[in-house]
């Protein structure tokens, strides 16, 4: 078995920063009250992320675009069908269901923020577009954002930490340290990913640009 460099530096600090987000952006939602703001400006951060990820899915290193994840129907089906087995093929980055869950996870993140920016809390609190539509507009957009999407990251939440547990415990494999190292093992022979200050460099710029994007779509003015 041998080392290689999968993840890079930005896939892992989005990954992690993601997730204390979504976990944030749950806790003050919960708390209510003044706290609330919090939850938006979570929310801002998350869509940002997610803008950030979906160009790095396309101009970043090798194992984090989407090309290198997005399989064939008939590769997902036949994983699919040894998915419960203890032995399956092991695949350098995401295998194709991760690969499926990746993309769904990024899709609900995306619309959950999104349905946020116009959505109201029918107290002192309202999303920054919320303005520019009316209230029974705005209303539909918080009923969605409130029940149908807080509910499918709450799914999505558990299938996530599910498959973990899977991964560790069924199949021995560890899918947590080589998000927090960057590295994984492998017997066969694989590229390894371009975790170069170049790279690096590149995705702090692409990062930039997502933040000053929803940053003017936060404070735009009627």
């Amino acid at each position: 078995m041998k080392k290689i460099r999968v993840w890079d530096l930005p896939t892992r600090l989005f990954h992690w920063a993601l997730a204390l987000l979504v976990i944030g952006a749950i806790v003050f939602e919960k708390i209510g009250g003044n706290e609330i703001v919090w939850h938006f400006r979570c929310g801002y951060a998350a869509l940002a992320l997610v803008l950030f990820r979906i160009l790095w899915g396309i101009f970043g290193t090798r194992y984090a675009r989407f090309s290198s994840f997005l399989y064939q129907p008939r590769d997902i089906v036949a994983y699919a069908k040894s998915f419960l087995s203890s032995s399956s093929a092991r695949h350098i980055g995401h295998n194709p269901l991760g690969g499926l869950s990746v993309v769904a996870l990024l899709g609900v993140i995306l619309l959950q923020a999104s349905t946020g920016l116009w959505s109201n809390d029918d107290i002192a609190n309202e999303g920054p577009l919320a303005k520019f539509i009316s209230k029974e507009l705005s209303d539909q957009f918080t009923r969605f954002h409130t029940e149908i999407g807080a509910n499918l990251i709450y799914l999505f939440i558990g299938l996530h930490i599910t498959a973990i547990l899977w991964y560790r415990f069924r199949k021995k494999q560890n899918l947590i340290a080589p998000m927090i190292t960057g590295d994984a093992e492998t017997e066969a022979e694989a590229a390894t990913a371009d975790d170069s200050w170049r790279m690096r460099g590149l995705a702090l710029v692409l990062a930039a640009l997502c933040a000053a994007f929803v940053y003017f779509v936060v404070t735009l003015q009627p």
